[in-house]
């Protein structure tokens, strides 16, 4: 490049500031600052990958990057207690820096610290393999994991409305730990104020801002009320409900009545049993639900489509019901007409 071409091209070069560009060649200088710098425009490298790389000390290399960070040549972040160097972004187009950074590729290249960059970056690796190939202690244990949370919030994504769940009779809120990740917006609601102060403490423990509680039975109006002022709910759950209702239908009704138009409405419950104790300690006013009845019961309450799957023992937790079989009842809101209403 011609020296009046070189002017020119400094005076439309924003990348770094003409009042220290003289500056660059004192700094550029330096063998060590040019091989970071060819380094650094290859990799992302922390700093003691950069003095594993070229046999300096940690401080050494610490104090070359400094200069080339305060001239905008070289970017850091830190990563915990680790700083991460990489080459600026508009760099390269720089003709002085482009030229620093071909001879300092070449003496990389001379004392093969560029070769063993794959290396280096394997060896991140080699420490993670290490640690999953060890035998956890609790590789035998099945549970629900803990981030669960975290995992459900990115597979909502995947729901095509998720404007709105209800979670109809809430209890202490162990129905929100699934559907509060995936809804933009929950009700939870239920009639007993102390299960409504656990379900507090649950969402509050886990940041869940967007769950609104609801005090009151889902027949009440200003229940039903809030749903539509919310634009009904894409999905109405009520898990472990229906066994409690004196007349499941009129239950299966008022769900109904919460979702918005073509909105789903899903029962967990349990599949008929004759374990008398959860009658007794429990109030349980069924004992489960036969094959094919909560079918029935949906499309007397006016709902479409409804289909039911039975729920293995052996995934329904380790509570007084956890021996039990469950189903699930998934049925939806009619299109463009009110749910039916029928006698029951």
């Amino acid at each position: 490049m011609r020296i009046f071409e070189y002017i020119e091209y400094v005076s439309a070069n924003a990348a770094i500031d003409s009042f220290t560009r003289w500056q660059l060649y004192r700094l550029l200088g330096e063998p060590v600052r040019l091989q970071l710098l060819a380094l650094a425009a290859t990799e992302e490298l922390a700093i003691g990958e950069l003095a594993e790389l070229l046999g300096e000390s940690q401080p050494n290399v610490s104090r070359h990057l400094k200069p080339l960070r305060s001239h905008g040549l070289i970017r850091v972040r830190k990563q915990g207690t680790r700083v991460l160097a990489h080459l600026s972004g508009d760099m390269r187009a720089d003709p002085v820096i482009a030229d620093a950074i071909q001879a300092g590729t070449a003496l990389c290249a001379e004392n093969g610290s560029l070769n063993r960059i794959a290396d280096v970056v394997r060896a991140r690796d080699a420490a993670s393999r290490e640690f999953f190939d060890r035998e956890s202690v609790d590789s035998e244990q099945v549970g629900f994991p803990s981030e669960s949370s975290a995992y459900l919030t990115a597979l909502g994504l995947l729901l095509p409305r998720r404007e709105l769940a209800i979670d109809a009779g809430t209890g202490d809120g162990r129905l929100l730990e699934v559907l509060s990740p995936m809804f933009a917006h929950v009700l939870a609601v239920d009639r007993a104020r102390a299960q409504l102060a656990r379900a507090a403490s649950r969402i509050k423990r886990r940041a869940y801002q967007h769950v609104e509680l609801v005090e009151g039975d889902i027949e009440d109006a200003h229940v039903r009320d809030r749903a539509q002022a919310l634009g009904g709910a894409s999905l109405v759950c009520a898990s472990r409900v229906l066994h409690h209702a004196p007349r499941p239908v009129q239950v299966l009704r008022s769900l109904g009545e919460l979702a918005a138009e073509d909105g789903f409405v899903m029962v967990i419950d349990y599949v008929s049993h004759d374990d008398e104790r959860l009658r007794d300690q429990q109030t349980d006013t069924w004992l489960g639900f036969a094959p094919g009845e909560l079918v029935e019961l949906a499309r007397g309450a006016g709902l479409e489509q409804a289909q039911q799957v039975t729920i293995p023992a052996a995934r329904c937790g380790d509570g007084p019901d956890g021996h039990l079989d469950w189903q699930v009842l998934l049925a939806r809101r009619p299109r463009d007409r009110q749910t039916k209403r029928i006698s029951a």
